[in-house]
């Protein structure tokens, strides 16, 4: 049977993406995020317009969306609940968010030089998408603070190691293992959570005693 609930969030989960852009300074900002999906080259991007990584890509146009595999979650947690923006913005800090400048260093990710666009690539992502943005609208009514963000991916950066044995750029699906997020909690594609997500505590108030 079927039961008419009303969600917190409308959320199910897709994979996570680690935004890389350029903070007003010129120094790299990381964060994660997974509302994402693509269609031919664009990716289109959910995310709030009060982000410090939304204002980067306002200013800049550009970004490089890195794909983590399952294997990076202890990196994407650490980013979890800091921020670039300075102060911080009294909603997210009364989630317990801290203001973090070097988020690289701090998830312990290595920047690597993009080739056509200015932000860095992570590293250690077996997946890095460089893209442009070509238009950001708002989403829900005057008051929403929501923005849809359609960026063109304009180079793909692979880990070989996730291409299958055949001529021509053809990614195995069983080799690719990517870091999906589902309320909150993260996932593989085996199942079951993968790690206490640090997000999930903040967001999800405590158990009843």
């Amino acid at each position: 049977m079927h039961k008419v609930v009303h969600p917190k969030m409308l959320y199910f989960g897709t994979p996570v993406v680690l935004i890389s852009t350029l903070n007003p300074d010129g120094s790299p900002n990381l964060a994660p995020m997974s509302s994402a999906w693509w269609l031919g080259d664009a990716c289109l991007l959910g995310m709030s317009r009060r982000s410090r990584t939304v204002e980067n890509l306002v200013r800049e146009g550009e970004c490089v969306l890195n794909l983590p595999s399952q294997a990076l979650v202890g990196a994407v947690d650490r980013l979890a609940l800091l921020t670039g923006s300075d102060p911080v913005p009294p909603y997210k800090a009364a989630l317990g968010y801290r203001h973090e400048a070097r988020k690289f260093e701090a998830a312990g990710l290595t920047p690597e030089p993009a080739d056509l666009v200015k932000p860095p690539r992570a590293l250690e992502c077996p997946v890095h998408l460089e893209a442009k943005v070509r238009g950001i609208r708002r989403v829900g009514g005057e008051d929403s603070h929501l923005a849809a963000i359609e960026t063109q991916v304009v180079r793909v950066h692979l880990d070989e190691a996730l291409l299958m044995a055949r001529e021509g750029d053809y990614i195995d699906p069983e080799r690719w293992r990517p870091l999906i997020m589902s309320f909150c909690d993260f996932f593989g594609l085996e199942g079951g959570p993968l790690l206490p997500s640090r997000l999930a505590r903040a967001w999800r108030p405590p158990a009843a005693s």
